[in-house]
């Protein structure tokens, strides 16, 4: 039989994109939880320790603090935390967020001295009334709370630095965070094992919960107290328990003019899977510019609340690690340019 108030409600949602989400790939099944997901190679280790909190029915903001505290502390990996490669002045400065499912958060901006800035933004989002701290300001609060005061420049790094003070030259160079010359002085591929760039991660606990972490040292050489994507919510982090969650990696200035990860959250309130919402905000960048798109990078990285998950990028290269009791794999992230 005919219903006139069901028709006209089907009507409006069509009208308003809600109705022809047909884009959607994949099956929308419920993943077994729990299962994190996060940036690049070296995510696989970041997050096995996730999931050692995840997966003895921990909350995820444990564990995406737990997981993200790994790269901070490798003195290998040159964009994250201890032995990230400093600002073109030769200080190293942290930038970090995180993000739970009740919408709290906290941040820091330009924080130096600190090993893990993921655990002092966490303790600005559960300790102040405020979401972010920055510069000497953060490193006052988390001097005051215990955090202990370090060099993070690291031998190795210092040595890049003073090597590329030789030309200082300084433009955005497509995954130039990933890069590094290896012991032949052969330049490593983008995406490989021992490539990196800023760690994002989102997880989705055994109770259906969401959070989300970020951190950084920041774009390689970049101008003094400079602060990109990975510290800002909404830009480089953001998480909606109704919906689900996304993060970003590569050149921040481009992911803020966007607001880019509460885009491609607002994509999947649309209806739309996590790789068509990551898509989708890339295409804005692209479209806005596409003659600069050529030259730099940006990729993002999405779960939406049922657990699935999806990735796009810019340039190819990016790649994403996924755990959960089924699989633990890295991914290739589709591109917008070949």
């Amino acid at each position: 039989m005919f219903n006139r108030r069901k028709f006209i409600g089907s009507t409006f949602l069509a009208s308003t994109g809600w109705f022809l989400r047909t884009e959607v790939t994949g099956t929308l099944s419920v993943t077994d939880k729990p299962i994190v997901i996060s940036t690049w190679d070296f995510g696989k280790a970041a997050n096995a320790a996730a999931w050692e909190v995840l997966n003895k029915k921990g909350r995820a903001l444990d564990a995406v603090e737990a997981g993200v505290k790994i790269p901070e502390a490798d003195p290998d990996n040159h964009s994250v935390g201890y032995g990230g490669l400093p600002d073109r002045d030769g200080y190293v400065t942290l930038d970090a967020c995180i993000m739970d499912e009740k919408s709290n958060c906290g941040s820091v901006m330009c924080l130096e001295h600190i090993v893990h800035p993921i655990s002092v933004a966490r303790l600005v989002m559960e300790k102040t009334p405020h979401v972010v701290l920055a510069g000497d300001g953060a490193l006052e609060f988390a001097l005051a709370n215990g955090f202990k005061k370090e060099n993070l420049l690291t031998p190795e790094s210092e040595k890049i630095w003073k090597e590329w003070l030789q030309s200082s030259k300084y433009e955005p160079v497509i995954n130039i965070e990933n890069k590094k010359y290896g012991d032949s002085g052969k330049l490593l591929s983008p995406g490989g094992p021992s490539n990196h760039d800023t760690i994002g991660m989102i997880a989705l606990d055994s109770d259906g919960n969401l959070s989300g972490a970020c951190t950084t040292s920041g774009m390689a050489f970049k101008m003094h107290g400079r602060v990109g994507d990975s510290p800002i919510i909404g830009a480089g982090l953001f998480v909606d328990n109704e919906i689900g969650a996304a993060t970003s990696t590569g050149v921040g200035e481009e992911v803020i003019r966007i607001v880019g990860s509460h885009l491609v959250v607002e994509y999947l309130r649309q209806g739309f899977s996590p790789r068509e919402s990551c898509r989708k905000a890339v295409e804005r960048i692209v479209t806005r510019d596409p003659v600069k798109a050529k030259d730099l990078q940006v990729g993002f990285l999405a779960m939406k609340k049922d657990g699935s998950f999806g990735a796009f990028c810019i340039q190819k290269g990016f790649t994403y690690a996924v755990r959960s009791s089924r699989e633990e794999k890295i991914y290739q992230s589709e591109s917008w340019f070949s």
